[in-house]
């Protein structure tokens, strides 16, 4: 409503404050979640902490906050091109581009290409982006403003098996990818080692509140861009260190005979990163819905390796349990299948269960599990 009755109401809510913003297809929420806590430490931060990452949330969260000097907005990555050309940031994070939703987002080189051609008219911006990832370092390659390049450690190469700007297979070699027509993996200036955060030329502690790698990933692009904030590492090190939940995301609760830690993943890139975090042997919902915000297609459980879930008692829930079932078949994973995961749960054994769902999936049981059902 806001943006309708005022157009340039971004644009002069953002003036005269250090705006970074933090796009990408997995990780958004997390990264800027830990990089609002680690700049909230030099006072105060205005962010779009629940999730709403279009242009409307993004007038919201600064609206909110008219006293933050500093601002952290998720920005959905099909809309990063007109909230980054209304804001003029002074940072983008570009985390990663792979396949979601495909019936809204299409090709995934088509949304790259969106942001390469929005990172050549911003001069004045740092971009902090994903060394790893060739769809991401073909967007960023020719921006017009700083790069600085983090090996976050991303495995996920689904998405780009051939090169992105000429189209040729890329080679890898010694883990680093590259093709023949110079699209390489860049030096970075920031990477990981074990649980160290390396710069050029220091090196920090990261420790972590959150499971698995990927959040060790997603820590590495925040701290690296509170360092272009003038955010001391071990201080920005330290308030990364405190998030232990986003927005309900690794949460754990307690209903019955059952503790439930209630995990997100939306798409093959998402579940690869999902698969390591799941405990041996602990009971399993997976609950996928299709609705708008989800994404109507639901192609893309056929990309995700079902098949290396250890044996374990596992359930397929969720409004489009009977596609989840059938594909754990197609892996050869026993299960039982219940639309809804509460009763799902019931049929499991007492104890520890990990519940990973969707984004409607999600959010509707977190809001059903908050009224005692």
């Amino acid at each position: 409503m806001t943006l309708a009755l005022d157009p340039s109401a971004l644009r002069r809510l953002a003036a005269g404050r250090w705006v970074v913003l933090v796009s990408g297809t997995n990780g958004k929420t997390t990264t800027s979640h830990m990089l609002a806590a680690a700049l909230g430490s030099l006072g105060p931060v205005a962010h779009n902490a629940l999730g709403s990452n279009m242009a409307d949330g993004a007038v919201a969260a600064l609206a909110e906050r008219l006293d933050a000097q500093r601002a952290v907005l998720e920005i959905d990555e099909l809309h990063l091109a007109s909230v980054a050309r209304c804001c003029d940031p002074s940072a983008i994070v570009l985390l990663n581009l792979s396949r979601d939703q495909l019936d809204r987002a299409t090709e995934v080189r088509r949304t790259a290409a969106s942001i390469a051609g929005v990172l050549s008219e911003l001069p004045e911006t740092t971009v902090l982006a994903n060394a790893d990832d060739p769809m991401t370092v073909w967007a960023a390659e020719n921006a017009a403003g700083p790069v600085e390049w983090v090996a976050a450690g991303s495995k996920w190469r689904a998405d780009s098996l051939s090169c992105p700007r000429c189209g040729r297979l890329l080679v890898e070699t010694k883990a680093r990818w590259s093709c023949d027509c110079g699209l390489a993996q860049p030096q970075p200036v920031w990477w990981l080692d074990g649980e160290l955060a390396c710069h050029l030329d220091s090196s920090i502690p990261l420790s972590l509140g959150l499971p698995g790698e990927v959040n060790r990933a997603n820590a590495l692009m925040a701290l690296a861009a509170a360092g272009r904030a003038r955010v001391p590492l071990r201080q920005a090190g330290d308030a990364i260190a405190q998030v232990r939940q986003v927005a309900g995301r690794y949460a754990t609760i307690t209903r019955g005979r059952h503790v439930i830690r209630l995990l997100l993943a939306k798409n093959p890139a998402g579940w690869s990163a999902m698969l390591s975090m799941l405990g041996t042997a602990r009971p399993l919902i997976i609950a996928v819905n299709a609705r708008d915000a989800d994404g109507r297609d639901t192609s893309w459980l056929w990309d995700v390796d079902f098949a290396a879930l250890d044996p374990r008692p596992i359930a397929a829930s969720g409004e489009r349990a009977a596609d989840v079932g059938v594909r754990l078949s197609y892996a050869g994973i026993d299960h039982h299948t219940e639309p809804d995961p509460l009763a799902a749960l019931g049929r499991l054994p007492a104890g520890d269960v990990d519940l990973v769902a969707n984004y409607t999936a999600f959010y509707s049981l977190r809001q059903r599990l908050a009224a005692g059902e």
